[in-house]
């Protein structure tokens, strides 16, 4: 089985909320993009919740993120799997939450894109971390719910913006 790595994270000086998946899958690791897969629903979710226009486009995806102060990574640096299904996750390595955190004091909330990023980080970090963890419904075209229902428990969010 290949080891899989994650992406650096999208950060900067402003953001002020951490949106954590599990690792990439697939497709996201072919073409080297968050969420790359045609079905996942972060993307669509996320130009909802900002009222923007949608965009196809990778480098406009950024731009939105940064102008929403929204950060993105994910708890696994490194594992091995087949697919893309995060129960083929095997032998894996932690990215550095903590060192995240610290290095971006203005981060007052993470969330976490569906329940394996969500038990990962409280392994990394404990259920009583200094900041509010939030688990969301995964955007995954596994994750079998509607959009509008996902949409509606993403819509938190919108509380921290």
């Amino acid at each position: 089985m290949n080891r899989i790595n994650s992406f650096p994270p999208i950060i900067d000086h402003c953001s002020e909320i951490l949106i954590l998946g599990s690792v990439p899958g697939a497709q996201s690791l072919k073409m080297q993009q968050y969420y790359a897969h045609p079905q996942n629903q972060f993307w669509k979710i996320l130009f909802h919740l900002f009222d923007e226009p949608f965009s196809a486009d990778y480098h406009q995806k950024i731009k939105v993120l940064k102008r929403h102060n929204v950060a993105l990574w994910d708890v696994i640096e490194s594992c091995e799997r087949k697919g893309s299904l995060d129960t083929e996750i095997r032998n894996e390595i932690d990215n550095d939450i903590q060192q995240l955190i610290d290095n971006h004091p203005k981060i007052k909330i993470i969330f976490c894109n569906g329940q394996k990023s969500y038990k990962n980080l409280i392994k990394i970090l404990g259920k009583d971390f200094k900041i509010p963890i939030v688990v969301l419904p995964s955007t995954s075209p596994l994750h079998t719910v509607k959009l509008e229902e996902k949409l509606e428990k993403w819509k938190v969010i919108k509380t921290y913006l």
